[in-house]
């Protein structure tokens, strides 16, 4: 009897093992391929080699880029060199990649940039915020940006018990952002474990001087955030839930969900174009080849364009669909003026003519 007992036991584990694993896979949309949408006007940017995770633009043109994440489980192609922050005109007719330089004391040999924004102050003085994973940990570095040298100049680190395994930020004022956290875990076994279990521990935190709180929490990993052009609302992308989610905003920095998009891919960082209103997203069509890399069989790449996000029927574009042989583990958009930047995880970049 007692064996008995012990095989139907076994059965059962063994049975929701195989659920949890098979759940697991369609998170990870493992079985999806695409067929390639490419625009006709584009190209490789030749600087970038080694990753550009996140892009944010300034409203003259000039887009900074992050480049050189060392990110637990994720491959890296020059892992002994640190992470820089790229800069491109794309008023230029044939815009390049150029690495800028930091100043003010900043330890450059541990820099490991993942999400960053931009912010621009009443006098004009334009601030980059970097989330920093110096050792594996999640800092927030602010830098001053100067443009005649084309140059940063480090100003402060923001350290927080709350800001673990931080993703994306976004400012919106002095000091003042929202930023996701995208693993519960830190330890990489442990946060693989948190993924195939589905626990929705992460959360997304606003940052001040005065104060700082969760104010949305229950993400199975919260990814890209970005904020509407007039500021009222606040995006965010839940990776392996395939969704973005729409909040209101309120003048206590609370956040009160609205609605919630879904997507047959794995949704990264977000970015607003501030002419429409457009979401530009860089997506993951199959996350279990971003996870677990294999050259011969590379993570594809994809991006969205969702329009009207805040009406019944948005409208969603694939405007870029590649198997992985161009440009692999896309994550994200960003757009200026009919041109179109593509960064990624640990891969290279694209530019393209809309």
């Amino acid at each position: 009897m007692g064996k008995l007992v012990a095989l139907v036991l076994l059965g059962v584990g063994l049975s929701l093992v195989g659920e949890m694993f098979l759940a697991f896979r369609e998170r990870m949309s493992a079985s999806r391929e695409v067929q390639p949408v490419e625009p006709e006007n584009c190209r490789l940017i030749e600087e970038l080699e080694n990753g550009s995770e996140d892009i944010d633009i300034l409203p003259s043109g000039l887009a900074f880029i992050s480049s050189g994440l060392k990110y637990p489980g994720l491959p890296n192609f020059a892992p002994d060199e640190p992470g820089k922050i790229f800069m491109m005109d794309l008023n230029e007719q044939n815009p390049r990649a150029q690495a800028l330089e930091i100043s003010g004391g900043f330890d450059k040999e541990l820099f490991n940039p993942h999400g960053i924004s931009i912010f621009i102050d009443k006098d004009h003085t334009v601030y980059l915020y970097v989330v920093n994973h110096p050792h594996m940990k999640s800092t927030v570095e602010i830098f001053k940006f100067e443009e005649q040298q084309r140059s940063l100049v480090y100003l402060k680190t923001i350290k927080h018990e709350l800001l673990k395994s931080v993703n994306d930020i976004v400012v919106l004022g002095p000091e003042q952002f929202y930023a996701t956290r995208d693993h519960y875990f830190t330890n990489p076994f442990l946060s693989l474990f948190e993924m195939i279990l589905d626990l929705r521990w992460t959360y997304v935190l606003f940052y001040s001087p005065r104060e700082v709180k969760v104010v949305a929490k229950g993400f199975c990993s919260a990814n890209g955030i970005a904020v509407s052009a007039d500021q009222k609302y606040v995006y965010v992308a839940e990776l392996l839930a395939h969704k973005i989610h729409v909040y209101e905003k309120h003048a206590n920095w609370t956040l009160t969900p609205l609605k919630s998009l879904d997507f047959n891919t794995l949704v990264d960082n977000i970015s607003v174009d501030p002419e429409t209103g457009d979401l530009w997203v860089g997506c993951h069509p199959n996350g279990m080849k971003v996870f677990f890399y294999d050259s011969e069989n590379p993570p594809a790449s994809e991006v969205l364009q969702i329009q009207n996000i805040l009406t019944e029927e948005p409208k969603v574009t694939q405007v870029y669909a590649e198997n992985g042989t161009v440009l692999q583990g896309s994550t994200v958009a960003s757009v200026y003026k009919g041109k179109l930047l593509i960064g990624t995880v640990f891969h290279k970049a694209l530019y393209c003519e809309l």
